[in-house]
């Protein structure tokens, strides 16, 4: 072989060698992200030309489903009462592919790719036919979800209901919401601009505020504070604590009062751990909260979920997982934020599902139960790939010190909210309200409770937004109507 025939052959060799790497970096190394790559048109209508999985409510009501069109995608996503469960489904478009909710969180099993689906895909290699979606049955209650709706519709705020034995979410509703269906269309042009007038609009719709979206608690943060004195053991119900009609914070000259007369205790200024809970006292939360220390308070409030953001549903290998983020309590915070951080206000934030999951810890004797919503997964024969089982998360109190807050909050109906009672059933709750804004202008109303406070069912939380009214009056109507509805009341 002459000199310029082994110089060609060892160029197409090397040639050779080329195309085999760049097809396997292609075709293997590269394939998981040029798939997912949002230029790759291949991939989107890979994704609409199977028809995607529905996702249902716990009675079987269809939340989301895609029925076949006439058109090059092939499948068409909807969403019924797309605004009311916009915060369970999240939305599935052409532009941003999966988002949010149940159809970013499941999203591997409701297009049928989940390695859980393993002998669907086989078949369907086989057969030639569409590789279906599984089906994803949530925990959502519709009656209860529809409730919570209409009672926040025109509000800015969020409503969870949780089953207290097991935590399964009943309901996660967030206003104000969005319509999935604007961003489902196969019209490209109209979707950007759907999204875009949706990302830019000020009240912020897509938002899920009920487990994305920090509000200071107010006194509803006092269920924690209460929880850690009696765990201490230096404090029974019926211990006096220091109170007053006002109280100035460590260290300043700002002066704390009380929202009613009630909460200033007798003529000695004390009053009794109950009554300073149900009356809602600031001046003895604020002291009580000095006097337990910040760590106390803090590994309570951990225990409780603080600190953390807390898995909802899903995981890496179904799709992004679905997460709450952490609700804060101040470390080791100076002695007049201490106060103000005992009392819900200050450096204290909470998500609207921190606080359902604190009154859910309360009903089912101070076992914390892990929030789910998912119950069970289905592939496209019925066939049951997965299902949820309840799992415990921590034991942030003792059964005794659980009965005696339901004790306490049971109080805060008798003796300062009976507005708030149910006929024939016992109700236990607590309420906050959170001043915001310029010069504490306007309130983040609360309550958090759960009934019946004998045998629980549902454990709520319910907080408004930018309010001009207290907790108790914004927010428990809505609470009592979520529970009335629960219960056949």
């Amino acid at each position: 072989m002459n000199k310029y025939l082994r110089q060609l052959f060892t160029a197409v060799v090397v040639l050779f060698a080329i195309l085999g790497l760049s097809s396997t970096m292609i075709t293997a190394i590269n394939a998981n992200k040029l798939n997912n790559d949002p230029r790759n048109q291949r991939g989107l209508y890979h994704e609409f030309n199977a028809p995607r999985g529905s996702i249902l409510a716990s009675d079987g009501t269809v939340m989301a489903k895609s029925d076949p069109v006439n058109d090059p995608f092939a499948y068409q996503r909807s969403y019924s009462n797309g605004p009311l469960y916009a915060p369970v489904t999240g939305y599935f478009s052409i532009s941003q592919r999966a988002d949010r909710g149940i159809e970013d969180s499941r999203n591997k099993l409701l297009t049928g790719e989940s390695n859980q689906l393993f002998w669907q895909q086989f078949k369907s290699l086989f057969t030639g036919s569409a590789n279906k979606g599984a089906s994803i049955e949530t925990s959502i209650d519709p009656k209860l979800q529809a409730i919570a709706y209409e009672q926040l519709a025109d509000k800015s705020g969020s409503a969870v209901v949780l089953e207290p034995k097991t935590n399964r979410i009943l309901a996660m509703v967030s206003t104000p919401s969005y319509d999935p269906n604007v961003l489902a269309s196969h019209d490209t042009a109209k979707v950007n601009k759907a999204y875009s007038n949706l990302t830019s609009d000020n009240s912020n719709p897509m938002l899920n505020r009920a487990i994305s979206e920090l509000y200071p608690p107010g006194s509803s943060f006092k269920t924690v504070v209460a929880t850690a004195a009696l765990e201490s053991g230096k404090y029974q119900t019926n211990s006096e604590v220091p109170a007053g009609a006002s109280y100035t914070l460590p260290n300043t000259n700002t002066q704390l009062t009380n929202a009613t007369f009630s909460g200033n205790g007798g003529p000695d200024g004390k009053i009794s751990l109950e009554d300073a809970f149900a009356y809602s006292s600031n001046t003895a939360f604020a002291q009580l909260g000095g006097a337990l220390g910040s760590q106390a308070i803090q590994d309570t409030a951990k225990k409780f979920g603080f600190g953390s953001s807390i898995p909802i549903d899903g995981s890496n290998s179904t799709g992004d997982p679905m997460q709450a983020i952490a609700s804060k309590f101040p470390d080791n915070p100076a002695p007049d934020r201490l106060a103000l951080a005992s009392i819900g206000q200050g450096d204290t934030q909470e998500t609207p599902l921190q606080n359902a999951m604190i009154a859910s810890a309360v009903a089912n004797g101070g076992t914390l139960m892990r929030p789910t919503l998912v119950d069970r997964v289905r592939s496209s024969d019925l066939t049951v790939i997965s299902q949820t089982n309840p799992s415990v998360m921590s034991q942030p109190m003792s059964k005794d010190t659980a009965n005696k807050l339901t004790e306490m909050m049971k109080a805060v109906i008798t003796k300062e909210d009976p507005h708030l009672a149910i006929p024939g059933v016992s109700v236990a709750a607590k309420t906050g309200t959170a001043q915001i804004g310029v010069g504490n202008q306007a309130n983040d109303g609360w309550i958090m409770g759960f009934a019946p406070a004998d045998d629980p069912k549902i454990a709520v939380a319910v907080v408004v937004h930018n309010t001009d009214m207290a907790g108790g009056d914004a927010a428990g109507p809505i609470m009592k109507a979520i529970m009335r509805e629960a219960l056949g009341k």
